[in-house]
C-alpha cells in the first residue's frame, strides 16, 4: 500500500515527459493501450505517448497517427530490447517528433501499393475512371473533355488493363472499374 501511495502520489504532483504503454492491456489485452495513448494525448497534449507492441499491427499505428501524430512513437517489443532505441525514442518524442518503428513503415507502404490499384493510371485515365464512376457514357465522356468518342474508347481500354479486369463475358468490367474507384485510399 506505501508503494502504490508513492506512485499515486508521484504521478500526481508531477507531470511525466511521456508515457510508455503496452498496446494489449487488461481487461481483454485487445487494444487498451492504444485507447488510454488516445486518452492520454487528448486529454495532455504534452505528454509524448511510446507505444510498444509485440505484433506488427499497422492499422493501430494509423488509428493513433490520424488523430494525434506529433510526440507519439509505435515500436515493436524487439527494438527496445537495446536501450539506446528506447532512450533515442523518448528523446525525440520529448522534442515533438513521431518515431514509428521501420518495420510498421515498411509495412505500412507495401499495404498502401497493393491497397491502390489506380496509382499506375495516368492522370487522364484517372479522370475517365471518375467521370464513368458518375455514369456517363463514353459519348457523355468525350464531350465533357473535348476529345473523340475513340480516344475515350482507348482510355477505357487502357484502364482496363492496367486494373487487369477480367474480360469473362459474365463479368462487367465498367462496373468492376467503378469499384476499384470506389475502394481508393483516401
Amino acid at each position: 500500500m506505501l508503494t502504490r501511495e508513492g506512485i499515486t502520489r508521484l504521478l500526481t504532483d508531477s507531470r511525466p515527459d511521456a508515457a510508455i504503454v503496452d498496446i494489449r492491456m487488461p481487461p481483454t489485452h485487445t487494444d487498451e493501450g492504444l485507447v488510454a495513448a488516445q486518452q492520454i494525448r487528448a486529454e495532455h497534449p504534452g505528454v509524448g505517448v511510446l507505444i510498444l507492441s509485440q505484433y506488427i499491427e499497422p492499422h493501430y499505428a494509423m488509428r493513433l497517427l490520424e488523430q494525434h501524430p506529433e510526440k507519439v512513437g509505435y515500436l515493436l517489443k524487439e527494438r527496445v530490447f537495446d536501450v539506446a532505441n528506447l532512450i533515442d525514442a523518448l528523446r525525440r518524442l520529448g522534442d515533438g517528433e513521431t518515431v514509428v518503428d521501420p518495420t510498421i513503415v515498411a509495412r505500412l507502404f507495401a499495404r498502401k501499393r497493393r491497397a491502390d490499384p489506380l496509382e499506375g493510371l495516368t492522370e487522364r485515365e484517372r479522370e475517365v475512371l471518375a467521370l464513368i464512376a458518375e455514369g456517363l457514357s463514353n459519348r457523355a465522356i468525350a464531350a465533357r473533355l473535348f476529345v473523340t468518342e475513340r480516344t475515350v474508347e482507348a482510355h477505357v481500354k487502357q484502364i482496363f488493363l492496367k486494373l487487369d479486369l477480367n474480360t469473362h463475358p459474365d463479368s462487367h468490367r465498367r462496373v468492376l472499374a467503378v469499384l476499384a474507384y470506389l475502394r481508393q485510399p483516401a
